[in-house]
């Protein structure tokens, strides 16, 4: 696959973008977090989740997405969320995984909740899409390229949604985003486009929300 297939996904045309504003203007709810494969609630629904290295901003991305602040609990200490948290949306699961990588807990509790990691992202019917989150400021790490590897395994699609792209510069995202691509070349479940957003700005979310709404609808 060619590098130059990754385009950076466009502001959504007014029926997306109001498919996406309508689709979370509804309620939005915590279901549960799962520590087991067996916790995990009845497949009988269309689910999207949210991958990334431990404090790449999943849940305020969710946060942001939803428009409720403290729905996903956000933390700066790395590793926090150890559970796979449930939230539900109208006909959907918005999913939140546990971060990858460096964790500040101890390694057995590390290494049970990577195996539950890999478990659920290569045995649930059900998921449609992850969105595998990526820092703006740091690029595709190895233990990415690990996670992009199961995914392909498993054959589930997988998005890159560009996180904090308001703290590089213009010229450093752009580097950042052709290791970017050159990493999407290596794997054939990426999806063709990659979406950039800023929680804290704002920016992309109505993007990220039409792209749900598509899945939704499909």
């Amino acid at each position: 696959m060619s590098a130059n297939l990754f385009s950076i996904a466009e502001e959504p045309d007014t029926p997306d973008a109001e498919a996406g504003r309508h689709l979370f203007a509804q309620n939005s709810e915590f279901l549960k977090g799962v520590v087991a494969m067996d916790g995990l609630p009845p497949a009988d629904r269309l689910e999207v989740c949210f991958a990334g290295r431990s404090n790449v901003g999943k849940s305020t991305l969710i946060n942001a997405l939803t428009g409720r602040k403290g729905l996903a609990r956000a933390s700066n200490t790395p590793g926090r969320t150890q559970e796979i948290n449930f939230f539900t949306l109208a006909d959907l699961y918005l999913v939140d995984l546990p971060g990858y990588g460096y964790a500040k807990a101890p390694v057995k509790v590390v290494e049970k909740w990577q195996r539950l990691l890999k478990a659920y992202l290569s045995g649930r019917a059900t998921l449609r899409r992850v969105f595998l989150l990526i820092d703006s400021r740091h690029g595709v790490k190895e233990v990415d390229q690990e996670i992009m590897k199961l995914l392909n395994s498993a054959a589930v699609t997988f998005q890159v949604v560009m996180t904090k792209t308001d703290k590089p510069k213009s010229s450093e995202l752009d580097k950042i985003l052709q290791g970017v691509r050159e990493a999407l070349a290596k794997h054939p479940a990426a999806y063709p486009e990659i979406i950039l957003t800023s929680s804290e700005k704002g920016s992309g979310i109505s993007t990220l929300r039409a792209a749900i709404a598509r899945l939704a609808s499909e």
